[in-house]
Parts: structure tokens; sequence; C-alpha cells
């Protein structure tokens, strides 16, 4: 099949595209408002886009309440979403009231960061600590309702779970991280293969 994506016109009941860019890591992004209130969201637009310095990203179609607090506060945590917790970070996909503590309706419990304020959902097997570098809004069209911005945060600080932590290396396999495919699946990694660089 062929389509252009100007005209999406595929003929598909759901659109393809997304399911062919996957799995896609999860962003699963805590912080908190002015006031102090803690929010928890799932981003599968999210990576690790560079390192020294280490800077990664999300974006979304309208600008949320991990956008708004963010940019206000300038900070965020990156929590590890690992397939154990697949209906904890389904919770916080739910569209609720800025007021409305994710952690709790969840089921999660929150832990103190060392250099942000934004907080750590404990269950996680890693996290990275990040600063708020800048927002960048993304190409549109100009009669277009969804404005796509992507937040771009420096990782200060890296927490991993020790048992994950093996012969010096991070085995990732085992820690299970949760993916996004297309529609409402979800992936899981099957395993690994290595090969030297040329």
């Amino acid at each position: 099949m062929y389509y252009e994506t100007a005209t999406n016109d595929h003929g598909l009941p759901h659109d393809p595209l997304k399911a062919l860019i996957a799995p896609r890591p999860i962003g699963w992004i805590s912080s908190l408002d002015a006031e102090g209130i803690p929010n928890l969201a799932p981003y599968s637009f999210f990576n690790l886009l560079a390192t020294n310095p280490a800077i990664v990203g999300f974006s979304s179609a309208s600008k949320k309440d991990s956008q708004r607090n963010i940019e206000v506060t300038g900070d965020f945590v990156c929590n590890f979403a690992s397939v154990d917790l697949i209906d904890s970070v389904n919770a916080t996909a739910k569209h609720v009231a800025a007021h409305v503590n994710e952690f709790e309706l969840a089921g999660l419990t929150q832990s103190e960061s060392r250099l942000v304020k934004a907080p750590r959902v404990a269950e996680a097997r890693a996290h990275l600590e990040c600063r708020y570098i800048k927002t960048v809004e993304l190409p549109h069209e100009e009669d277009s309702e969804m404005v796509w911005s992507l937040v771009l945060g420096r990782v200060l600080a890296v927490h991993i779970d020790d048992a994950y932590v093996r012969d010096g290396l991070v085995d990732t396999l085992a820690m299970e991280p949760l993916t996004r495919m297309g529609y409402l699946d979800y992936g899981v990694l099957g395993g690994v293969l290595s090969r030297e660089r040329p």
C-alpha cells in the first residue's frame, strides 16, 4: 500500500504510522505544579536525544499539565516504565483535572529526587532527573487544532536499581522496558542481538 500523510488516505480504520515506528520508549514524566501538586503522565513520543550533555525530549499534541508544570518549575523526572507497571502507566494516561495527583490515582509511591523538585516513582527501576531546557513548537498546518511541542531537558542525575547492574553493565532486557506500539498495543523486548561495529 501507499499513501501520503497530507491526505492520510490509507483506507484503514486507524492511522498505521505509529504501528510502523515501533517499539517506542515511554517517557513516564513526573513533575510538580507551582503549588507543589505532583503530576505523572506517560508519553510515547520520547527518547534520549544526545549524550555529553545527556538530553531527553518528549512531545504531545496539546499543552498538557506536564508541559505547563515543567515550563513553570524548571525540572522533571523520566521514570522507567517496565512491564510489571503496565496498569499503573496506563492509569496515569487518564485525562484528569490538573489538581489530581496521578501517583495516588495509580497507587504509586512518591520518592524524593536529589537534584530536582519533581518526585520519582519509587516502584520504577530507573529514573532520570532532568532540568528543563526549552520547548520547541513543531511545524503544523495553519488550520490544525493539533499543535505539537517538543519539551527538552538535560539529564542531571540517573538512578538505577542495583539489581539490574550485572558484570558492569545494565541488563536492559532483565529490566523489561514497556514500549508503545500502534493503536492500543504495548510491546516487550523479546531478546538481544549484538554485533561488533565495523
